[in-house]
């Protein structure tokens, strides 16, 4: 988001009453709100594609947590190379820039693993 698109999203006295009024119970804005705002009145700036990875397949309203236990290096290839995505109607090998929901306890081993995943010449 630029400074202009943050201007517009931070003046806007007409959706997010509306969204206020109809969402109730688990609705966030930054999930609900701002991408339905951008998208109705910002369409071609919106690349349309998600930035996050994360794991829905157990259901629920929230994504699934990884522990420690779930971070190998055969993990994050998969989160690294594991699809075929499009990007602005163009195929890119790079789906995700980040993944999500991970404990504080599974941050030794993504610090030990992703230099050698990404092939950081540390």
């Amino acid at each position: 988001m630029d400074r202009d698109l943050a201007i517009e999203v931070i003046s806007d006295r007409k959706y997010f009453p509306v969204y206020q009024n109809y969402c109730k119970g688990s609705c966030y804005a930054d999930e609900h709100y701002l991408p339905t705002f951008v998208s109705m009145r910002f369409g071609q700036r919106n690349s349309n594609r998600s930035l996050t990875w994360v794991d829905w397949s157990k259901g629920g309203a929230h994504p699934a947590k990884f522990i420690r236990t779930h971070v190998t290096p055969e993990f994050l290839e998969k989160l690294r190379n594991g699809r075929k995505c499009e990007y602005n109607g163009k195929k890119s090998n790079v789906c995700f820039l980040f993944a999500r929901k991970f404990t504080p306890n599974a941050l030794d081993r993504l610090l030990r693993f992703a230099p050698k995943v990404m092939q950081f010449n540390i």
